[in-house]
């Protein structure tokens, strides 16, 4: 036979959800403050009870010694019983309801009292500040018991002390008023207590529904939980209040965007400045899978609002997915200018084949060479104006893909750039989008050219771009630049509206600018100018027996 279970412990200590720790802590403290409020209440009040006690025996003893009889019976009668003092005092504390009012002789002897048999006697407590001309109030016990005291001097028709009278209240007559009003004092108390406990249980009611009835356990660990996946997960992550501010970043979204914990706190407008990511961000720009550009990353957005008023942007890198794309567009258009080329060249063997099988051997030979001839003179013709070659030989590959889809592409006669340049890959970024926009316009109208033109003045290189297409309207000529903005069908493998936003990223970031208008001959020109895009030319070596002014002048002569 099994052991029966262990019984369970009962065990005392707080509720587990939030909102029953809540409500104990609010009624807690309620009651607290019920409490202490009340005692605070009481305090005093009893002071305040024995003053005016005090007050009431002082201002009726100041009453009795001003009666002219009270101060001649003490000193023309004896003190008895029936005597006028005796009668006089009696009458007053019957009509104030005071427990005993007590007139003596500068002796201490009792010509008053409301136990006729102390009359005669002397008193218990010691009148000497009374008989000295002082006024005194006090709580004290005496042969009728604790009582409120008030003592004056007891002057005769010449204003001299001939003794005193003595006043007192029954101190339980004070405790009574006391006790009397501490029911009064509770009720409001607990009226106070019962508010604030309907008050403690609305509010919790509230914190229960926008914490889910979750525990305070439970919170801590989806609080831990949020961190570690905010600053996991390889996406940036922007959540923002309903007055517009940042008040999280998390890791992904500080190095994408380029921004530290300074931001919390700030507008995106603030933060960031002006631009496509600031507007999607504010929410002014809307959609899904929104593409922006900062710095030299493109991003894809998106905003979706928040409960409270605030939203949450989630932004991803497509940087390197957008230029797979791009290479994967220049590879197919490779391919189809291969394939055109292997089809053209199958073709130019069949000619030669036929003139070999002919016997036309002069003429097979000035075909070859014609064939040869043309492709030497493009790449002599770039390569002599361009001695970059990484640029050079992007505007040789762009020429032959221009030659299969029917575009003329031509280097300017005025073009001119020495193998100087900063930052070559950056200005093959420039080139080829312009070069791959400007053949896109163009493709498929009649006598369709592109020129390229690259000029270097001073460390300064200017770029121009132009083309035979149909151009870019006026109020157009800006929006180009925009994120996302785009008048062709998307490719496959994303959206468009990068490549001329880069562009111009690109030229601002090396203090340049970026700007299109209306070629001479119609169509687009583009033109591109990059500051200190050059470095600085190294002097050349003087001839040994050269006078250096001659070195100098043929220097400025070469230049």
């Amino acid at each position: 036979m099994s052991p029966p279970p262990p019984a369970r412990r009962l065990r005392l200590g707080l509720p587990r959800r939030m909102f029953s720790q809540v409500l104990l802590m609010q009624v807690a403290i309620a009651a607290g403050v019920a409490v202490l409020a009340t005692g605070l209440f009481l305090a005093p009040l009893s002071k305040q009870l024995d003053q005016e006690a005090m007050r009431r025996a002082l201002a009726i003893a100041e009453t009795t010694a001003q009666d002219p009889q009270i101060a001649e019976g003490v000193l023309t009668t004896p003190p008895a019983r029936n005597g006028p003092v005796q009668r006089e005092a009696e009458r007053i504390r019957r009509a104030t309801h005071a427990e005993y009012i007590v007139v003596l002789n500068r002796d201490w002897v009792r010509w008053s009292h409301p136990t006729p048999s102390e009359i005669g006697r002397r008193v218990s407590t010691d009148p000497s500040d009374a008989l000295a001309g002082k006024e005194v109030m006090e709580i004290d016990q005496g042969t009728l018991g604790r009582s409120a005291r008030g003592k004056v001097p007891l002057y005769d028709a010449d204003h001299r002390v001939v003794g005193a009278v003595s006043v007192g209240i029954a101190y339980d007559s004070v405790r009574a008023r006391l006790i009397s009003a501490i029911p009064g004092l509770f009720a409001y108390a607990g009226g106070a207590l019962a508010v604030g406990a309907l008050a403690a249980w609305l509010i919790s009611r509230r914190v229960q529904r926008q914490t889910r009835d979750l525990a305070f356990s439970d919170i801590s660990a989806l609080l831990a939980e949020r961190e570690a996946m905010l600053h996991g997960i390889r996406e940036g992550v922007v959540a923002l209040d309903r007055g517009g501010r940042i008040r999280l970043l998390n890791d992904e979204a500080r190095r994408l965007l380029g921004i530290g914990d300074e931001a919390v706190g700030r507008t995106p407008d603030a933060a960031l400045g002006a631009g496509r990511t600031t507007d999607v961000l504010a929410g002014r720009v809307t959609g899904t899978d929104l593409l922006t550009v900062r710095g030299q990353r493109v991003l894809v957005a998106n905003r979706m609002p928040t409960g409270d008023g605030g939203a949450v942007a989630t932004l991803r890198d497509r940087t390197e997915l957008e230029q797979l794309g791009r290479e994967l567009d220049s590879t197919r258009g490779l391919i189809d200018a291969l394939r055109a080329q292997d089809h053209e060249h199958a073709n130019r063997m069949h000619t030669l084949l036929g003139l070999l099988e002919l016997e036309m051997y002069d003429d097979a030979v000035e075909f070859v060479g014609e064939v040869v001839g043309d492709h030497r003179a493009t790449a002599e013709q770039v390569t002599e104006k361009i001695q970059d070659p990484l640029l050079a030989a992007l505007l040789v590959g762009k020429a032959t893909v221009a030659a299969e889809r029917g575009v003329a592409l031509g280097v300017s006669e005025r073009t001119r750039l020495p193998d100087r340049l900063v930052d070559p890959r950056g200005l093959v970024t420039v080139v080829g989008n312009l070069v791959d926009n400007a053949l896109d316009a163009v493709a498929g109208t009649p006598h369709a050219r592109v020129e390229v033109e690259l000029r270097a003045e001073s460390r300064t290189v200017v770029l121009r771009v132009r083309d035979t297409g149909p151009g870019i309207p006026e109020e157009q000529r800006e929006l180009i630049f925009t994120d996302g903005w785009s008048t062709k069908k998307p490719p496959a493998h994303g959206k468009r509206g990068i490549g001329l936003s880069l562009v111009r990223r690109l030229a601002e970031r090396q203090g340049g600018s970026a700007a299109v208008g209306a070629a001479a001959g119609g169509g687009a020109e583009f033109t591109v100018i990059l500051p200190e895009a050059l470095t600085e030319p190294e002097p050349e070596p003087a001839v040994p027996g050269e006078p250096l002014e001659t070195a100098a002048v043929a220097e400025e002569e070469a230049r």
